[in-house]
Parts: C-alpha cells; structure tokens; sequence
C-alpha cells in the first residue's frame, strides 16, 4: 500500500475471487471458465500455455483476424463457410485432427500470416472468451504482451478489472496464469515484479515441466521459451464483435 493508501486489499467476493482497489481501479482476480462467466468491467482473459500466446504470435505475422469458438464442431462449420480461413486448436493439448495448426507458438512463429483469417478452439482459453459475457470489454493475456496490456488498462481507465487466469482446461489453476494475473496485478500497482523468478517457478512446474518431456511430443521446448519471453510485442488482443460473431484484432498502444 502507498502512502496515500490508493493500493488497498479492501474485499473478498465469492469463491476464488480477491478484490484490489488500484489508482481508483476495482481489479478483481478469478480463475477458470467459472471467473469468466463472473468478470465484469475489462476482463483479461488469460491463457499463457499456450492459447494467447500462440494468438500474439500470429497476429504478429500478418493475421488480420482470430475467430474464437468454443467447440471443435463450430470451428469446422465456420471453416466450410470460409475455406480459405485457417484453423488452429487444440484438445488436451494435442492439435485437432484436420487443424492446421496446434495450439504452438513455436510451431507458427515461423509463418507468415499476412491477410489470414483464423479460427480457433482451445481447451481454455477460448473457453474463457466465450465465457465472458458479462465484460464491457475482454483482453487477451500473457507475459508476451504484459506491458502493453497494462499500457492499454492505465489509458482505459476502466472501474472494473476482471483478471481471469484459466488454467488448465479452464477446470484446474495453473501456477502459470495465477502469475501472469499476479504480475499484471503488481503491474498496475507500480510495481515490478519479479519475473525471472516467476519463470522459474513456471518452469518447475508440471506444467511447465511437460514441454521438455520426449514422452509428451504434442508440447515443444520452443512453446515455453516462446511464451516466456515477456513483453516481446507492442501490442494487444482486444475482442471485437463482426457479424454476430467474436473476433480477436490488434491493438497499438505502446512503444518500443
């Protein structure tokens, strides 16, 4: 707390959910598709293995658009509307049979994206956007785009920020995206958290353990690497709305 006491720990709401008030900001903390469905204000919804990672990454390739379903059905049914559209997604961490990608940073770091439009379904985050009907608005999170996002919230001004961490499968907490949560949080207050230390504790994980298993081959060493390398892009991924449906677009706020 400063000395004006505008950093103040003042409520705890419901299951699962701790209450900040920050420089006249509500930032309220949830987790799972459970927090997506209570966020309100601006929600950031947060999936950092692998989901919004790998969107940053695509986006930052040349996407124009990333179309987010929840169901693997409906991100087919979408594709034959569209078939030049591209589809990438994941269930239990394996990519979806007929996709065109998985849900791997590292393997579309490499591709060039430019004038494609994407579909997407994943285990938990696309969950969450889903999910998250309630917010004025819903933001993407991962450490790839920490500061940009905080940039894009201090310049909203919003009452309410909902920082939904979605775990695995958006059913179990992962130590990933309570700390992405906890580092934008620490962020918006001033301050500056100890990432290095955050990765590390990340890394010790199961999570974060898997992506240097030969045994589990659906998960690359590049996934984590990639997904750790904080605030490597400028931008962030809002959800707008095109036709009735969601869309995840690009936002410039922040320079380099």
């Amino acid at each position: 707390m400063d000395s004006q006491g505008s950093v103040k720990l003042f409520i705890e709401m419901g299951v699962g959910c701790r209450v900040h008030e920050v420089h006249g900001m509500e930032i309220r903390r949830f987790s799972l598709i459970s927090g997506a469905r209570e966020a309100t204000g601006l929600a950031v919804i947060i999936d950092v293995l692998r989901a919004f990672t790998t969107d940053a990454y695509v986006m930052a390739n040349g996407a124009v658009g990333i179309y987010p379903v929840a169901t693997v059905e409906e991100a087919l049914d979408l594709r034959k509307l569209h078939p030049d559209w591209l589809l990438i997604g994941e269930r239990g961490g394996i990519k979806v049979e007929g996709f065109d990608f998985g849900s791997s940073p590292d393997e579309v770091m490499g591709v060039d994206f430019s004038g494609r439009t994407v579909i997407q379904t994943t285990g938990a985050g696309t969950q969450g956007i889903v999910n998250a009907g309630d917010a004025d608005e819903v933001v993407l999170g991962s450490f790839v785009m920490a500061e940009a996002i905080v940039d894009f919230i201090r310049r909203r001004e919003p009452e309410v920020v909902s920082l939904v961490a979605m775990g695995w499968n958006g059913r179990e907490p992962t130590l990933e995206d309570e700390l992405c949560a906890e580092y934008l949080e620490g962020r918006l207050e001033g301050r500056t958290p100890d990432f290095h230390g955050m990765r590390s504790r990340i890394r010790e994980t199961a999570q974060g353990a898997k992506f240097f298993d030969p045994a589990q081959p659906q998960y690359h060493e590049g996934d984590f690497y990639a997904a750790m390398d904080l605030d490597r892009f400028p931008f962030v991924l809002v959800v707008d709305e095109v036709d009735g449906l969601s869309v995840v677009k690009k936002a410039f706020l922040r320079l380099r």
